[in-house]
C-alpha cells in the first residue's frame, strides 16, 4: 500500500472531498497509524472554517483517532507495530515553553493538535509524535475509543480535577456529545448526579447515565432547583450556551465552581456580587494529555462507561459532518475505515 484514502478540505469554509494522497513515512520520534475511527468534533468546523490562526489548507482534520501503529520512525521505542493507539486533542507538546518547562504540557504555546498542526485522524493513516499516544484498553473499540481522546479526557479530567468529592452535589449542563458522557463519569466518581437540560423527553435518558435528579430548564428556575437539592459543589457546563450557563451561577453552593467546556463566543453574564456572596468561581478547563486519555479510556472501561456513536465510513465524511453540524447527530458521529 503507497497511497490512502483521506477527506480533505481544498479551501476554508469548502466540503469535504475523499481524494487520493501518498502514504505518509514516520519520521524520528513518530508513528504512522493505521486509522479505524476518528469522532467528528465541533472544533473540526472552527478549522474548516478558518477560525483558528495557521490553519494550512489542503486540510485534513480530525481529533479523535483510534487505530494501530503500523510503522515505526527512527529512535522510537517503548512501541510497536501493532500496538493499539488513541490520539486526541493533545497532539504534541514542543517542551520547550514556560507551561512545557512548568510540565503543563496541555497548555503548550505550541500545542500540537491534530488535524490543525498535522494532518489529522479524517484518513487511512496518519502521524503523529510518540508523545502524543494513549494505549487503547482491550475492552474498548476503536469507535469507541475515538471521541474518549477529545470528549472524554475533557468532561473526566474537568471532574476529577474539580473541588467536588464523593457525595457531593454535581450538575451536568446538556446531555449531547460531553454531556452524556459528563454524566457517567460524574455518577461514576461518587457524586450526587444531576442532569440538566431541556425537555421532559431527556429525563428517562438522564437516570439511564446514572443521574440521580434530572432538571428541566425549559420549566424550571436552574438556580432554585440546585438550590432546593443543597447547592451545587459543581456545575460542568457541557452546553455551548452562555444564557444556560449564566442560570446556573446562583445554584452553586459556598466555594462552588462553574466550569465551563462548552465554547462559545457570546459572553457569560455575571456580576461580582454573585463570585463575592459564596466565594463562587468560574473557570475553564482544557482537554488533557496523552497520559490524561489513556486514563479516561481505562477508568472508562472498568466502569462500564461508553460514548453513544453513530458510526459511519470515511467515504461519506461529508455527509457526517453536515449531520454533526445540523445537530441532527445527538452524540457523536465517528468517521469508520474498515481497517
Amino acid at each position: 500500500m503507497t497511497s490512502m484514502r483521506v477527506a480533505q478540505v481544498a479551501s476554508p469554509g469548502g466540503d469535504l472531498e475523499i481524494v487520493e494522497r501518498e502514504l505518509p513515512e514516520p519520521g524520528p520520534g513518530h508513528v504512522r497509524i493505521a486509522v479505524e475511527a476518528c469522532g467528528v468534533c465541533h472544533t473540526d468546523a472552527a478549522f474548516v472554517h478558518n477560525a483558528f490562526p495557521d490553519v494550512r489548507f489542503p486540510l485534513v482534520t480530525g481529533h479523535e483517532v483510534a487505530g494501530r501503529i503500523d510503522a515505526l520512525g527512527e529512535g522510537v521505542t517503548g512501541w510497536q507495530a501493532g500496538d493499539r493507539v488513541a490520539v486526541g486533542w493533545f497532539g504534541g507538546h514542543c517542551g520547550h515553553c514556560r507551561p512545557c518547562r512548568e510540565g503543563d504540557f496541555i497548555h503548550c504555546t505550541s500545542l500540537q493538535v491534530p488535524g490543525w498542526a498535522y494532518p489529522g485522524g479524517f484518513a487511512e493513516a496518519m502521524v503523529a509524535p510518540v508523545g502524543a499516544l494513549a494505549r487503547i484498553p482491550e475492552e474498548l473499540s476503536a469507535t469507541e475509543a475515538a471521541p474518549l481522546g477529545c470528549a472524554g479526557v475533557t468532561t473526566f479530567n474537568a471532574l476529577r480535577h474539580s473541588g467536588a468529592g464523593p457525595g457531593d452535589l454535581v450538575a451536568v449542563l446538556g446531555l449531547g456529545g460531553l454531556g452524556h458522557l459528563g454524566v457517567q463519569y460524574a455518577a461514576a466518581l461518587g457524586f450526587d448526579t444531576v442532569a440538566i437540560a431541556r425537555g421532559a423527553g431527556k429525563k428517562d435518558l438522564a437516570h439511564k447515565l446514572g443521574a440521580r435528579h434530572y432538571i428541566d430548564s425549559r420549566d424550571t428556575d436552574v438556580a432554585a432547583a440546585l438550590q432546593d437539592l443543597g447547592g451545587a459543589k459543581v456545575v460542568l457546563a457541557t452546553a455551548a450556551n452562555s444564557d444556560a450557563m449564566s442560570a446556573t451561577i446562583d445554584g452553586l453552593a459556598h466555594r462552588g465552581e462553574l466550569v465551563v467546556l462548552g465554547a462559545t463566543p457570546e459572553p457569560l453574564t455575571v456580576t461580582p456580587l454573585q463570585l463575592i456572596m459564596g466565594s463562587r468561581t468560574v473557570h475553564g478547563h482544557p482537554s488533557g494529555t496523552a497520559q490524561d486519555v489513556e486514563e479516561t479510556m481505562a477508568f472508562s472501561a472498568r466502569n462500564g462507561i461508553r460514548p453513544m456513536v453513530e458510526t459511519v465510513p470515511l467515504e461519506e465524511a461529508g455527509a457526517a459532518f453536515a449531520r454533526m453540524l445540523s445537530g441532527e447527530a445527538r452524540f457523536r458521529m465517528v468517521l469508520t475505515t474498515g481497517r
